[in-house]
């Protein structure tokens, strides 16, 4: 396994490696749900080239970048023992050298949900993965279920600017009870982590409505509200029944199904979940 920081040094070694590239960005501290976006790139992709960046331009000023968990000698053996091609680590000079000025704004699609609780998160996530795209010069990049809006919005980039390139999305990887496997889970206290789990009973209970007949979006947001409540450390921030598509705010779910989706917090930490309801 190789592993560089420059770009130079990122392009003298992907041109040694093997076609089809596949790329797994990622801000580190590995878990299982990295690894899967690892092993579903190494069953498409001749050779998977994985990025470690904590990217700045997505925090909020009133995000604790410092305290985003981060342990660089662990990913890497991660990594290695998975059998990972290259691994970028990229400083924050290199990816944002001094006059930097160029960003990528998805307009529509970033608005909604997370983009309404996190002003310019998206820019930094969509000029982040546009320059990663470039760099790297991967022929499929993967991402995870988990991060729904995410998703949306770089296919929506990736579509908009002509990148040759397939964005794969992976399913959700969950722990034994539900919880959404994230980096975050690390700062739940034992109690909190008990009741985690709502989230994804939540989007089942949901889940069971719509497939009993429910189609108005107001009473399917009820009933992921009502499992929440159940959940006395929960404070939730948003629940949603919107378009697959362009996350806008459903009144009732077509043909085209929605995309369920809230965020919770618990303590100071936020979770996020989210699930398809597929059209029928």
């Amino acid at each position: 396994m190789h592993t560089v920081t420059t770009i130079d040094g990122l392009r003298t070694a992907r041109a040694g490696l093997a076609e089809p590239v596949g790329l797994v960005p990622t801000m580190g501290y590995l878990h299982e749900g990295h690894l899967a976006l690892v092993r579903a790139a190494q069953e498409r992709c001749e050779s998977v080239v994985v990025s470690i960046f904590v990217n700045p331009a997505q925090f909020g000023p009133n995000e604790d970048l410092a305290k985003y968990p981060r342990d660089i000698p662990r990913d890497l053996a991660l990594l290695e023992e998975a059998g990972v091609d290259l691994v970028w680590l990229p400083t924050s000079e290199v990816m944002y050298p001094e006059g930097f000025q160029t960003w990528v704004d998805v307009s529509e699609v970033s608005q909604p949900l997370e983009g309404g609780m996190r002003p310019g998160h998206f820019r930094g996530v969509a000029t982040v993965v546009a320059k990663l795209f470039n760099a790297t010069e991967a022929h499929f990049a993967f991402f995870g279920q988990k991060d729904a809006q995410q998703v949306a919005v770089i296919k929506r980039m990736a579509r908009d600017l002509n990148f040759p390139l397939g964005v794969v999305v992976v399913p959700t990887q969950r722990e034994a009870d539900g919880l959404a496997r994230s980096s975050r889970n690390v700062f739940l206290s034992a109690e909190e982590r008990g009741q985690a789990p709502a989230l994804y009973r939540a989007l089942i209970a949901a889940k069971d409505a719509y497939e009993a007949g429910e189609r108005n979006a107001e009473k399917i947001r009820r009933v992921m509200l009502g499992t929440l409540a159940g959940a006395s450390l929960a404070q939730v921030q948003y629940v949603s029944c919107a378009h697959p598509e362009t996350l806008a705010e459903l009144d009732t779910v077509s043909a085209d199904g929605a995309l369920l989706s809230m965020a919770v917090y618990f303590g100071k930490t936020r979770l996020i979940d989210n699930l398809v309801l597929e059209g029928q």
